[in-house]
């Protein structure tokens, strides 16, 4: 253990990596009944998609555990799947098949950009104000995440965003606040594993509550259905299908597709990496993600495996911060994740009765951990604190972290051209807020 993920040199122990990689699994296992209940709407069967879940999550995980040696958990994403089957088959008329075509040939690009180290200088170009910024910013994001998981922020309380009211009508509510005290006690006591506990002991305290809830023919075992294996449809990325002629509009619309999903997907695991490294201390001596292009490598394959499984692009998850925060620091807490994915296709009933109210307070606390790094933005310096700000503040309210690396790179151009301080922006970060300024022109002409 000790030669192959280094735990002493990143001061962690065995323990420590299990009760992290458990950790970020419970944050996380809501995509197991998340992806198949949004894929499905796109035709596809729910049980065939959450086999492709758990298993795509899982190779993923372990492709980053023994390639980057980080403690960061991969599955479909969220806003990705939502894209997949909204946008792409119920908004635009195409069969999930050709979606999936999609996220594969995304995929075995990215494959092709992390070996050739292209997405490597991507994070090396992002100055390091905006990556301390992006830290931030994801943990207000996650907070969100968890405030809304938990039915504790909702948009009908007569403001655009509010606290509901803490009544019997709100029992998810009440029971994640009063885990979120459990956690807040258990963290400030120095108990270890404060926030695996939590998790548990708000589980527990939601059964009388009705909001853990416990089937009468409850079984913890379950058989996984077989999934959607290679169901690609190569010929509708430029042939029409009432004519069955090539067609540019059909080719135009595909690559549409493609370059979402690319974009998307590019950056919010960029964001995910440099907010958990950020918050791990996982940085080599010039500031950089330690083992970036194995990283990066490591969703990459999972996409692709993912696609050929039959499930929408896999990606770097920032729940993996709740496993950081309980002390995770290598590989290790990656493997422990991996084989819960797996577990998983058998013992899906025991992991379901965790609510949402019970991973929402490790989220919520997550958020404050990933606070601590915006004392490091030097605001004093408008060229640097506002782009920092503009960041921080759109990732939560977009509800996207890949929007809120646009804006802020974006903004970090105008102000260092404004303060006259051109020779402090890097050329690759030129290019991305050419190419970001120019999607943002593209898609208001539409």
């Amino acid at each position: 253990m000790e030669k192959l993920f280094k735990l002493s040199e990143r001061g962690t122990t065995v323990s420590r990596e299990i009760i992290g990689g458990i950790t970020t699994f419970l944050a996380m296992a809501y995509i197991l009944a998340v992806n198949p209940g949004i894929l499905s709407e796109s035709g596809m069967a729910w049980g065939s998609v959450f086999t492709a879940t758990a298993v795509s999550a899982a190779v993923a995980t372990l492709v980053m555990a023994f390639l980057a040696n980080l403690p960061v958990a991969l599955a479909p994403g969220l806003g990705l799947n939502a894209f997949f089957t909204y946008t792409v088959v119920i908004g635009m008329g195409c069969t999930w098949q050709l979606a999936l075509t999609a996220v594969l040939l995304e995929g075995i690009l990215f494959i092709v950009l992390s070996v050739c180290g292209v997405r490597e200088a991507i994070i090396r170009s992002i100055p390091e104000s905006l990556k301390k910024a992006v830290a931030v910013g994801i943990g207000l994001f996650i907070t969100i995440i968890g405030l809304v998981n938990a039915g504790i922020v909702a948009t009908d309380t007569g403001t655009p965003i509010g606290f509901v009211n803490f009544t019997m009508a709100n029992k998810a509510a009440i029971v994640a606040v009063i885990g979120l005290i459990i956690t807040i006690v258990l963290y400030t006591l120095n108990v270890p594993g404060a926030i695996l506990i939590g998790i548990i002991v708000t589980t527990v305290v939601g059964i009388p509550f009705g909001v853990t809830a416990v089937p009468d023919d409850w079984k913890p075992f379950s058989v996984p259905s077989a999934p959607h294996f290679f169901a690609f449809d190569f010929k509708g990325i430029a042939v029409d299908p009432a004519s069955g002629a090539f067609s540019m509009a059909v080719l135009g619309k595909f690559l549409v597709i493609f370059i979402t999903f690319l974009f998307t997907d590019l950056f919010d695991t960029i964001g995910t990496l440099l907010g958990v490294a950020e918050q791990g201390n996982l940085k080599t001596e010039s500031g950089e993600v330690q083992n970036a292009k194995g990283a990066l490598l490591a969703d990459a394959v999972g996409t692709v495996c993912g696609a050929c499984l039959g499930t929408s692009t896999v990606t770097s998850f920032v729940e993996s911060s709740s496993g950081v925060a309980a002390g995770a620091r290598t590989g290790l807490a990656s493997v422990v994740t991996a084989v819960l994915f797996l577990l998983s296709l058998f013992l899906s009933p025991l992991f379901f009765l965790i609510p949402s109210a019970a991973t929402a307070p490790a989220l919520i606390f997550v958020g404050y951990l990933m606070m601590k790094s915006v004392v490091d933005i030097k605001f004093s310096d408008p060229t640097e604190g506002i782009p920092a700000f503009i960041t921080i503040m759109v990732m939560p309210f977009s509800y996207s972290i890949s929007k809120g690396i646009t804006w802020g790179i974006i903004s970090y151009v105008i102000a260092k051209c404004a303060g006259r301080k051109v020779k402090d922006i890097p050329v690759v970060t030129w290019v991305l807020a050419a190419i970001f300024l120019a999607d943002i022109i593209f898609e208001a002409l539409k």
